[in-house]
């Protein structure tokens, strides 16, 4: 693909809420990829934080903090029919954004369902009600009362977002390789059908940042390659998951919804201190945080599949995260202050010396043990790509980009999700940007080397149950 290549030509007028490190990674590739002028562009931020760069490129900076009492106010003299609403920020309710943007007329991108503040952390809310299913359940209701009309693409960054887009190659690299010779599916029945035939138990959203500072963290400081309010707020969520039908041993803190499409459940502690076992091709085996994102619920119930009123398969789904190593001390260091958020924060970006961010599906329990397919992206390929950003950031934002064109593309598809719209467009356009994409199989399992020290209660009747190895 031409560095410069056009994809659409967007008349109306863009909005960008927020300009942290990815608000400031996307912009670039806007102009690059996106046939509109600088002056169609208002970022719209709650901090001056990215101003230099803004003028740089000759758009117009905000600097006003949305609120649930002003973001009408702000946003109303910028949006009108046929403009852009770009979403990126943190602490600013998405579904009063996109509902805002469906009353102009206008279309509307997030990369997550973020709520107003306290909206992850308040006591007096159940955990079922601080989490990103409940969050989904209110998205999926405003389409119900609302179907159609000017497109909303909820939740499309790396994940969510491009991994639901892996999901699907995946899939169809296994029916390859195992000998289905069905045609690629068509849509939601037919995609969850392909799944249950490859006998898919257990899907897990496997991530590895390797990327290392020159400038090690100090104590207090919270250290992160994207986002660090974003990060905290999802970490201090409880952990969540997609809940599969071959799972026999529920967890002794978990929680059941009694509203909903019932895909998922949830865990009575913070995702940020609950640790799961996953695997990627570079890293080998690790332990990763369970933190909640709204891919694992999608993916859950996108991939159900019913026999009248009953449950008749479903795979469980959850992300496996090892951040940065800074990330993970930086957690570990506010866990042991019971999740008390440090006062300094820093975000590595230009400092960053070396590293890379394996992020990819990993699929258990079919025929051929495990299949990871993802992206391998090097934080010197990003910057040569890209500047103003690290191997984290532009797996995000180029997805992002790429969910924008295909909004643009398809103006009037109402609200939708990454896991209903065309991966093969979507990873058209991302491909270039994302390093090594490749799968790979392995013959690795939740208990592979486990009691090499100890003895542990291991059901050993099914290796992708529950019980076995997801918390520890």
């Amino acid at each position: 693909m031409a560095r410069d290549k056009k994809f659409v030509k967007f008349k109306g007028r863009l909005v960008i809420v927020g300009f942290g490190s990815i608000g400031q990674g996307i912009l670039p590739l806007i102009l690059r990829h996106i046939d509109l002028k600088p002056s169609q562009i208002t970022i719209v931020t709650a901090e001056a934080e990215g101003d230099d760069e803004a003028r740089t490129l000759r758009t117009r900076f905000v600097i006003e903090p949305l609120t649930e009492q002003n973001y009408v106010s702000v946003l109303d003299p910028l949006i009108e029919a046929g403009d852009f609403l770009l979403n990126v920020s943190v602490e600013v309710s998405s579904l009063a954004l996109a509902a805002f943007c469906r009353e102009k007329g206008a279309l509307y991108l997030d990369t997550c369902i973020e709520p107003w503040p306290g909206g992850y952390t308040d006591r007096n809310l159940t955990p079922s009600l601080r989490s990103n299913y409940a969050l989904r359940e209110k998205a999926l209701a405003m389409r119900a009362a609302s179907p159609g009309g000017p497109t909303a693409l909820l939740t499309h960054g790396a994940n969510p977002g491009l991994v639901q887009h892996f999901l699907k190659v995946a899939l169809l690299d296994l029916a390859k390789v195992t000998g289905i010779n069905a045609p690629a599916p068509k849509g939601r029945a037919e995609w969850a059908a392909l799944a249950e035939t490859l006998g898919v138990k257990v899907i897990h959203i496997a991530e590895r940042d390797t990327q290392v500072s020159r400038n090690p963290k100090r104590p207090g400081e919270f250290v992160n390659t994207w986002s660090v309010d974003g990060f905290v707020a999802e970490g201090m969520q409880p952990a969540e998951l997609g809940w599969g039908t071959h799972e026999r041993h529920f967890p002794t803190d978990g929680g059941r919804h009694d509203f909903g499409c019932g895909a998922a459940i949830y865990l009575n502690r913070p995702g940020a201190a609950t640790r799961v076992r996953s695997w990627t091709p570079l890293e080998g085996p690790y332990h990763g945080f369970l933190i909640t994102h709204s891919e694992a619920i999608s993916i859950a119930d996108y991939l159900t599949v019913r026999e009248g009123d009953k449950t008749r398969y479903r795979p469980t789904v959850h992300y496996a995260y090892h951040p940065c190593d800074g990330a993970v001390l930086s957690l570990h260091e506010i866990a042991g202050k019971n999740f008390q958020v440090q006062e300094s924060k820093r975000l590595i970006v230009d400092e960053i010396d070396h590293g890379l961010d394996e992020l990819g599906v990993l699929l258990l329990g079919h025929p051929k043990g495990a299949y990871w397919y993802g992206s391998r992206l090097s934080v010197e390929e990003a910057r040569r790509l890209v500047r103003f950003n690290n191997a984290t950031s532009l797996q995000v934002t180029i997805t992002a980009l790429a969910g924008m064109i295909w909004a643009m593309e398809n103006p009037e598809a109402g609200i939708v999700e990454a896991d209903e719209i065309d991966h093969e467009r979507i990873l058209e356009i991302c491909r270039p940007y994302l390093g090594e994409v490749s799968g790979h199989y392995s013959d690795w399992t939740p208990l592979l080397d486990r009691e090499r020290l100890f003895e542990e209660d291991l059901d050993r009747g099914d290796p992708w149950q529950f019980k076995n190895f997801r918390v520890i």
